[in-house]
């Protein structure tokens, strides 16, 4: 559905270099990256809003590229609603019909459905000024599906909103994909939804793409230093191999595989990390006693560094588990992880 080749942008202060990205029809589609990695320039360039220095942009078969806005079929919702604040919900949403050819028994079809789907018929006849962040969130997601537009952007929509707002919206978010035949492209640095909402995404940074594939894939399998960090992959070691084990400054780690030996870097992410107190007597092939050097509250978990040799290692466990296990800084403890939980690249 979305076809991007070969985009190159010049902002001066910032350049977009060689963006190559195919986005299928009616998919979930989710750019990930720091602030700054240039994900909302690619949107925004996507809308027409931004011209290219050279590449080009299809939607389908037919090429935008040279196109207005007006003329692309997209619609493109922010993080900050952007509602008329004297038009009543109702005129929200149906404002885009004005400039729209769509047959009116159709039009109030469509508007039946998305009042429904975004639970947003007792809300018709209210002003912005009279809703919360959720539900002017909702009410911008209908005006722009309101008109059938074959791919919806949005930027970062959820950022704005309180956590019970988030969840509200990202639900509502979930049943428009799966009742609409619309693609979504949607820019987020959240994790959370992330995982609940895309099949598949890509990281940027600095205006380049690093990696793109399936979101389980892209967590668990980083093809980069960058991505590997920016995954939440907090054990991430420059490595040499040989045959089935990796070294990390004089530790040991079992591969339990052939790997390429001119891979140059070993990760595991610290959910796969177990720290016990007494020795682990297991499958795993990677057993070893550390010290505790510290323990950071994370909110819904806390995070253990652990060093072995020269080696710190980080797993995460619940706050039952660390009072369970009277873990403190300084105490001696044992970290085990499986062969197959370790990603070399």
């Amino acid at each position: 559905m979305i076809t991007i080749r070969g985009l190159n942008i010049d902002l001066r202060e910032f350049q977009l270099r060689n963006i190559n990205l195919e986005i299928a029809e009616n998919e979930f589609f989710i750019l990930m990256g720091p602030t700054g990695a240039g994900k909302t320039v690619l949107l925004e360039a996507i809308a027409g809003l931004i011209p290219l220095m050279s590449g080009k942009i299809l939607i389908g078969e037919r090429e935008i590229t040279g196109l207005p806005p007006e003329k692309r079929g997209i619609s493109i919702v922010y993080q900050d609603y952007a509602l008329f604040p004297h038009l009543t919900v109702l005129q929200n949403i149906t404002y885009g019909l004005h400039f729209h050819r769509i047959d009116k028994t159709h039009a109030e079809k469509r508007l039946d459905r998305l009042l429904e789907v975004l639970n947003l018929f007792g809300l018709k006849q209210r002003f912005p000024v009279n809703l919360s962040g959720g539900e002017k969130q909702r009410v911008a997601l209908a005006r722009a599906l309101m008109v059938e537009p074959k791919v919806l952007l949005l930027d970062e929509p959820l950022s704005a909103l309180d956590p019970n707002f988030r969840e509200e919206v990202r639900g509502a978010l979930k049943r428009l994909h799966q009742s609409s035949t619309t693609t979504f492209l949607m820019v987020t640095h959240d994790f959370v939804e992330v995982l609940s909402l895309a099949g598949r995404a890509a990281v940027m940074n600095k205006g380049r793409i690093e990696q793109t594939g399936h979101v389980k894939e892209i967590f668990e399998k980083p093809a980069s230093p960058f991505v590997a960090d920016f995954v939440g992959m907090k054990n991430l070691f420059k490595a040499s191999f040989n045959e089935t084990y990796a070294m990390v400054s004089g530790v040991r780690i079992e591969i339990g595989r052939t790997v390429d030996p001119s891979s140059q870097y070993l990760a595991v992410r610290p959910e796969d990390i177990i720290i016990s107190r007494n020795k682990f007597s297991s499958s795993m092939r990677n057993n070893y006693s550390g010290i505790i050097t510290q323990i950071n509250n994370q909110g819904f978990y806390y995070e253990i560094a652990v060093q072995i040799k020269d080696v710190s290692f980080k797993g995460l466990i619940t706050k039952g588990a660390l009072i369970e296990l009277v873990l403190e800084e300084g105490i001696p403890v044992y970290v085990s992880f499986k062969a197959s939980a370790v990603h070399v690249f």
